[in-house]
């Protein structure tokens, strides 16, 4: 596992046992995806958790699933939601 994959494992480790109620419908939060978890922190988080994510995965990484997110006709992150964090996700 690389170093980035271990990050990110210990981050969803420590916040789904800090926040369990983010993960509520995930039976195994350690198998989420990179992009699963920007989703989940950005619908269901606080900016606490946004910050520590952009420090864990990079900021520009979460700008760039953010804006695939976003730019499609079907989108799962919720924009009324995101209004502190778009000025901080903007590049």
């Amino acid at each position: 596992m690389g170093s980035i994959e271990r990050l990110v494992k210990d981050f969803i480790t420590e916040l789904s046992e800090k926040k369990p109620y983010l993960f509520w419908d995930i039976k195994d939060p350690l198998s989420l995806s990179v992009k699963a978890l920007v989703e989940i922190v950005l619908n269901r988080g606080d900016f606490d958790d946004f910050l520590k994510l952009a420090d864990t995965i990079g900021l520009h990484r979460v700008a760039e699933i953010f804006y695939k997110q976003v730019s499609k006709e079907r989108k799962i992150i919720a924009l009324e939601q995101m209004h502190y964090r778009l000025v901080i996700v903007v590049p």
